[in-house]
């Protein structure tokens, strides 16, 4: 099994794979690219999209500066909007549906690493300290809005047409047609 099979199986794995560093020097490349265009350039843009994830719907709008581990691992469905200064960690997959609205600062965490350090961190005289990290796919349901500076951790899923407000840290599966908000983000009411 390589190292990106570990990875996107939820696996150990490690990150400082050959393989693994080559897609995350093209998404840098990519994205670096994407950020530095003016956002009269739709086209060009759109390219660079098209590129870097596995799967962009029609009219997706992504404010730059946005920024991503390898994209490749990333879906996103139509007419879904991104604000700008967006971080998504796609370790494993991010799957975000249409209408989507995805506040500035939002990031989205697929990478996991054991919590106590003694687990976490690996010795080896030949190839350096390193470290254990797995990963756990996200997904967003269709018609989510997900307020600024929010978080959302390895492993969950949002259900479609919810509504999660800014700044919440969002740990645990929220179900459809709910508002939830908080650290950790909680429902608050069904909508």
């Amino acid at each position: 099994m390589t190292e990106k099979e570990k990875m996107l199986s939820g696996q150990n794995y490690d990150s400082r794979d050959p393989e693994l560093i080559d897609q995350y020097h093209r998404a840098r490349k990519l994205f670096q690219e994407y950020n530095r265009l003016e956002s009269t350039e739709i086209n060009r843009r759109n390219e660079l999209l098209d590129q870097l994830f596995k799967y962009k719907g029609s009219g997706v709008w992504i404010e730059a500066p946005f920024f991503c581990d390898y994209g490749e691992h990333i879906s996103i469905g139509e007419n879904t909007f991104v604000n700008a200064n967006c971080f998504f960690l796609d370790n494993n997959t991010i799957t975000i549906g249409k209408n989507g609205l995805i506040g500035p600062y939002v990031q989205i965490y697929t990478a996991l690493h054991p919590l106590k350090a003694s687990e976490r961190i690996i010795e080896n005289k030949e190839k350096g300290t390193s470290y254990l990290t797995a990963t756990l796919p996200v997904v967003v349901g269709d018609s989510v809005w997900i307020g600024g500076n929010s978080v959302l951790m390895p492993g969950v899923s949002i259900g479609d047409n919810t509504t999660i407000g800014a700044g919440s840290v969002v740990t645990k599966n929220i179900p459809e047609n709910v508002l939830a908000f908080g650290n950790p983000c909680k429902v608050i009411r069904e909508l």
